[in-house]
Formats: C-alpha cells, sequence, structure tokens
C-alpha cells in the first residue's frame, strides 16, 4: 500500500528572469511557498514515509537566497559578495519546482526511501504558481 504525505514551506528568496522582458527581469525577491505531495511506502519501523524535516531542510537551502541562470552576468559580481544559487536556465517558479522536486527525490534514494515526490507547487506570490505532476511516472 502506498501513502501519501503533504509538506508546506516557506522562504525568503531573490530571482531575475535573464531572458524575460517585463518586471521579472530586475532582481526582486518573494516570499516562496512550496507544496509537495510525496508518495511511499511507510518505514515499518518508524512508520513514516519521509521525515517531514528532510522536506523542510532540502527546500530551506533556497532560504535567504539569491537564484539566478548560471548564464546571468550578475552571477560574478554577485558571488564577490555572496554565494549564488545557480540553475540551468531562468530561474522561475516552473524551473525551481522542478529542482526542489528533483531535490527531494535525490533525499529519498540517500536515505533509501521507496518514496517520490508525486507533485510540487511553487508559490511566487499570493496568486501566482507553478505545479509539477509526476503522478503518471
Amino acid at each position: 500500500m502506498k501513502t501519501r504525505i503533504y509538506k508546506e514551506v516557506y522562504f525568503e528568496a531573490s530571482h531575475r528572469l535573464l531572458h524575460y522582458e517585463g518586471k521579472c527581469s530586475r532582481l526582486h525577491g518573494h516570499q516562496w511557498r512550496v507544496e509537495v505531495w510525496i508518495e511511499g511506502t511507510v518505514d515499518e519501523k518508524t512508520m513514516i514515509v519521509m521525515d517531514y524535516n528532510c522536506i523542510r531542510n532540502v527546500i530551506n537551502r533556497f532560504d535567504h537566497e539569491v537564484i539566478l541562470n548560471r548564464d546571468d552576468p550578475m552571477v560574478d559580481c554577485l558571488q564577490q559578495f555572496q554565494e549564488v544559487i545557480t540553475t540551468t536556465g531562468d530561474p522561475s517558479s516552473e524551473l525551481i519546482a522542478d529542482q526542489i522536486g528533483g531535490m527531494i527525490n535525490d533525499e529519498c534514494r540517500r536515505h533509501g526511501l521507496d518514496a517520490r515526490v508525486v507533485k510540487i507547487r511553487v508559490w511566487e506570490s499570493t496568486t501566482c504558481y507553478a505545479e509539477c505532476s509526476y503522478e503518471s511516472e
């Protein structure tokens, strides 16, 4: 039997979309909201699918960070002062959702869990989110 769990986490981070024309081409910040649905087998010893704190810890890697496309000329400038998270494309909510989903799946494998992300939703404002669904995979 598969069991589904849900975790919601908030983090603060800035980003910009290098290849976008409009306000989002400027460095700006959000309070991001991440919702994750994970499906897996309940461990017989712990009686859990995955530790909620593990999910939170993965997402919190983005907290108070700057997230930029690795090709963004701002990366080199900002790295003189702080670490920058880089992505292989513009760090849209769509890309960040898929990246966080992959990171959580990596943690599941690292801990030997029979669990995986089936859906992830990343909100960059109270009215806008991107959702990745992996339920058919």
